[in-house]
């Protein structure tokens, strides 16, 4: 496990460029905390570091943002909305959690038992003028995507 106290947002920004690093094919990342704990703003950052160039906002309203990049595609998504897991299968989502994408997903409990295990959880919290985010591999691949991440 990685824990780190971030003081602003461009350190929010940094620390998710530097988990995009390590970032494999197939990797579930669940972003988890309250809200505006700093979900969607480390998402950015993971964006960011895997090359997109443009604008990340936040899923809430269309409970996904697809992002084709070069390397790979990373489905952003935000199950805040959700009030029962059968939504995520009807929506088709479960589909898009393939060895070949990469799943950022805020407020992954609300599906819990229709989502995989994920790979990766990134908790954030509040402190009085800081955040706390602690970054866990649950995985074996998200031990392997996280090796280089101090």
């Amino acid at each position: 496990m990685v824990t780190k106290t971030l003081h602003n947002e461009e350190e929010t920004l940094l620390f998710g460029e530097e988990i995009a690093k390590g970032l494999k094919a197939g990797a579930f990342c669940s972003l988890e905390g309250s809200l505006g704990a700093g979900k969607t703003c480390i998402s950015r950052g993971i964006l960011r570091g895997m090359g997109h160039k443009g604008h990340v906002k936040s899923p809430t309203y269309p409970l996904l943002e697809i992002y084709n990049l070069d390397t790979s595609t990373i489905y952003h998504f935000d199950f805040y909305r959700i009030t029962n897991p059968m939504e995520i299968l009807d929506a088709g989502f479960r589909e898009m959690f393939s060895g070949t994408s990469i799943c950022l997903v805020e407020w992954a409990n609300k599906g819990e038992g229709v989502l995989p295990t994920p790979d990766i959880t990134i908790s954030l919290t509040f402190n009085q003028n800081s955040r706390n985010v602690s970054v866990n591999a649950i995985s074996q691949l998200g031990q392997q995507c996280l090796e280089g991440l101090a």
